[in-house]
């Protein structure tokens, strides 16, 4: 940390502290380095002016609540807000609590603003005062994406703004019953002299905000940009801050979007939303599985469906495989939607359980639809697919495969099977090959499909093909 001192007209001036910190990750030295120590980054650090006392206007950061009893506190879950999309409701765990932060993220243009202002209009027609704040965009810009997606409500407020002295001013003086901010990177405070979107202005900006926010019970929803490894710029502390983080998953190159929720203090993890753009802004889709299976070729050696549960909901998805004999030296694992190293692994035990020499082999795999699967439940399935391209046979139609696999080999049991076999059945689906054990007493619902139970991966052939 360094400090300043000058002297003007005989008088020593007070010392101006500063210190940098990582424009990537937040991570704060007392002098400049090259790398980040934290996220490895090169060139992000950025020297910021620090003070020892909050600037005037920010000593609001106090509740001036007494200490209650908890049984004597009054909550009802009934008291959520219904934005009128249930896919939205759905990632958000049942609507949203009135008070609460939510941070969505996303690639540029993949339809954050556009989800979040029909949204609004919604709730604004249901009455709701909605407050759509944009540092982005002018109001006419807003106006002819809302007319594309239908938002005229006149209870829809537009505010441009980026000064965040104002913002809350506007807010104390409107009472809106819902507020967002697009985004929150081009926020700032005249009480720092750092350039908006640097550390400090984000971390005031959206600190003061949120006690706004529980302080009046308002709704509150912040917009962030991402880095190019995906994950929300500025730092890390802004997710912690948040009572609720999604991601948008998905590229220009399908027509479908994925609303991934990664953090929720008022409901599961992990649930999605899945939503089609079209002309008239983004559509929800109340049967993704149909969607992910739409396409789905018939007869195709390397091809087999998984029902993976995505937070509380089981969705089948299907991984395609290409194992092809390598002629260039080292052959290639290429991976989309699943994770590279999981594969590599998988491949290895298949070579040492099953026999099948898969090192002069190019792998790869991807996952239909540009879906992301992360659950050790798809294992099996990524295995069953590139045993299906190698040994160029097709896999059953009417088959869907899940299990955990294990280093020597055996498959283990995954937790909700009886509503991942639910949606295989409703889907069309006859037979499920699946583990030998559960991990719980769960009653597996008797819907007329075949289940192969399997112990181990060498008996994965025998039954698939």
């Amino acid at each position: 940390m360094a400090e300043n001192n000058k002297v003007r007209g005989g008088l020593l001036v007070k010392k101006i502290k500063t210190t940098f910190f990582c424009q990537n990750c937040g991570h704060q030295s007392a002098k400049w380095l090259g790398k980040c120590p934290s996220c490895s980054e090169w060139n992000q650090f950025v020297e910021e002016e620090i003070r020892d006392v909050l600037p005037q206007g920010s000593q609001e950061a106090g509740f001036n609540d007494e200490p209650i009893p908890i049984d004597t506190i009054m909550a009802d879950e009934k008291d959520r807000l219904l934005t009128g999309i249930s896919e939205i409701d759905r990632v958000l765990g049942g609507g949203i609590v009135g008070g609460s932060a939510t941070l969505i993220g996303g690639e540029p243009g993949i339809g954050k603003s556009t989800l979040l202002l029909q949204a609004m209009q919604k709730l604004a027609e249901g009455g709701l005062v909605a407050l759509y704040v944009s540092g982005e965009e002018s109001a006419s810009q807003i106006k002819l994406r809302g007319r594309r997606v239908g938002a005229s409500s006149k209870n829809l407020i537009v505010l441009v703004e980026v000064a965040l002295e104002n913002i809350l001013r506007h807010i104390s003086e409107i009472k809106p019953g819902i507020v967002v901010v697009d985004s929150i990177q081009t926020v700032y405070s005249s009480a720092l002299s750092s350039a908006p979107g640097s550390v400090s202005q984000i971390r005031e900006a959206s600190g003061r905000l949120i006690l706004q926010a529980k302080k009046s019970g308002i709704p509150l929803f912040l917009i962030g940009h991402v880095t190019k490894e995906g994950a929300i710029a500025g730092p890390k502390i802004l997710e912690h801050m948040v009572d609720t983080v999604l991601y948008f998953e998905g590229d220009s190159g399908h027509a479908f979007r994925i609303v991934r929720n990664v953090k929720n203090r008022y409901g599961p993890t992990n649930e999605i939303g899945v939503f089609e753009m079209r002309e008239s802004g983004l559509s929800e889709v109340s049967n993704p599985s149909a969607l992910f299976l739409s396409e789905r070729p018939q007869g195709a050696a390397g091809s087999v469906v998984v029902p993976s549960m995505e937070g509380t909901r089981p969705v089948l998805v299907e991984i395609q495989s290409l194992v092809s004999e390598n002629s260039f030296g080292i052959p290639r694992r290429t991976t989309i939607g699943v994770d590279h190293n999981r594969v590599s692994l998988l491949a290895a035990v298949m070579e040492k359980i099953c026999g099948l020499h898969l090192g002069n082999q190019d792998i790869f795999i991807n996952v239909a639809g540009g879906v992301k699967l992360d659950e050790p439940a798809v294992d099996l399935g990524i295995i069953s697919s590139m045993m299906s391209s190698f040994l160029d046979r097709a896999i059953d139609f009417g088959t869907v495969v899940c299990g955990e696999v294990g280093l020597t080999g055996e498959v283990r049991g995954v937790g909700r099977m009886d509503e991942r076999i639910k949606e295989a059945s409703r889907m069309g689906f006859s037979r499920c090959v699946m583990p030998g054990r559960m991990t719980s007493d769960e009653i597996l619902p008797d819907t007329g499909m075949a289940r192969i139970k399997i112990d181990t991966i060498k008996k994965l052939q025998e039954y698939l093909f």
